[in-house]
């Protein structure tokens, strides 16, 4: 059963493996990025006053930044020091002498203003962070942690040079994540996990209750008529590229978005019922599939609240806006955009609760044939 669909899941990555032609918008043109160290704040030169115009306190900040060594492509060169603008406007970085900061080079620009200032460079702790989580994992799994570390970066890899550049070239949304997310599966399933009968059946429970999710997904997206207008970054986009299929791109957020936790699901309930058929080789099949769902329902409960709270923190600001705004807050959660966040909590949960039946007969069916133990 699993060699057909991972034969079928290589050939289609081969077959929808973008062209890396990614039609830009005309005019466009890509700033350039640089890092550097805020010296000081300092008036305004003349010639950026004239550009950018006094300030709320009635003057014009300017910032001295001296430029690291990936400066070089800019034409400038490591240690020189440029003049940018202080951020200004709501949600603008409070830029202070020795703050690490990005620059963008923009050099069709006029001179004055070619050096800006946009976001603080946070590559030293963030990159910390990545290495203590590495470090931690594994410390504690060892060999499967470093293959665990494997499959996450691979995860990455295919949503970033697979799925991201299909849906710019216009593909179908929902063929795209199905595609990556069989993809995924195979990878972080059998690297984390092992060629075992096990995994197998994991593999084939995740898959069929994604395919479950997608169905029911599309159905009510239909339904409920959700246009994919969900944010400010979709209609900003959609100012650069109409022709994408923003409907499409909820599917495609749901399917990825509910695999992360499918496969923990899928893999626990498949072990589950391995070790319960090794404590007892003469339980019937109804008892093992008895016992494992007891066990699923409780892994359920669990998974359904991490996936339903992660969509919810991701809406946290919206949600605040919308306390402070709608007299009628069960109305403005039926609203577009919070109501596609429900669509996804809600459709990839039920993903959830369709893997642990579907997962657990399989595994019952499977489970104490010769050959077929939980270590092979």
């Amino acid at each position: 059963m699993v060699l057909p669909l991972v034969a079928i899941t290589a050939v289609a990555l081969v077959v929808l493996w973008p062209s890396g032609d990614v039609e830009r918008p005309e005019g466009y043109e890509r700033p350039e990025r640089v890092t550097g160290t805020v010296e000081a704040l300092q008036p305004c030169s003349p010639e950026l006053a004239d550009v950018v115009g006094q300030g709320a306190s009635g003057t014009c900040t300017s910032t001295r930044v001296r430029l690291d060594a990936n400066a070089e492509h800019t034409g400038a060169s490591a240690g020189d020091v440029v003049e940018a603008p202080l951020p200004m406007g709501t949600g603008a970085p409070r830029v202070e002498a020795g703050d690490d900061v990005v620059l963008f080079h923009s050099p069709g620009g006029l001179e004055a203003v070619q050096w800006s200032i946009a976001d603080f460079d946070r590559s030293t702790p963030m990159y910390l962070l990545i290495a203590l989580f590495a470090v931690a994992v594994v410390a504690l799994s060892r060999w499967r942690g470093v293959a665990s570390l494997l499959s996450l970066t691979a995860s990455l890899a295919l949503v970033i040079w697979f799925v991201l550049p299909n849906l710019l070239e216009g593909r179908s949304p929902l063929l795209v994540a199905i595609v990556a997310a069989s993809g995924v599966m195979v990878v972080t399933l059998y690297l984390g996990h092992g060629i075992r009968a096990v995994t197998s059946v994991a593999f084939i429970g995740t898959l069929l209750s994604l395919v479950l999710a997608g169905v029911l997904g599309a159905y009510f997206s239909a339904a409920a008529q959700f246009t994919g207008f969900s944010n400010e970054s979709v209609t900003f986009l959609s100012a650069l590229r109409e022709d994408l299929d923003y409907e499409g791109l909820i599917l495609a957020g749901l399917i990825i978005g509910a695999l992360g936790v499918l496969d923990d699901v899928t893999v626990t309930q498949a072990a589950a019922v391995w070790e319960l058929r090794a404590a007892d080789p003469t339980a019937s099949r109804r008892r093992v599939f008895r016992a494992a769902m007891r066990i699923g329902r409780s892994h359920v409960t669990a998974a359904v609240n991490t996936l339903c709270l992660a969509y919810a923190s991701s809406m946290l600001p919206l949600l605040l806006l919308l306390s402070l705004t709608s007299s009628d807050f069960g109305s403005a959660l039926l609203s577009d955009g919070i109501g596609q966040e429900v669509l996804r909590g809600l459709v990839g949960s039920l993903g959830i609760v369709a893997a642990v039946p579907i997962t657990t007969a399989i595994a019952v069916l499977i489970a104490g044939r010769p050959g077929l133990d939980s270590e092979r």
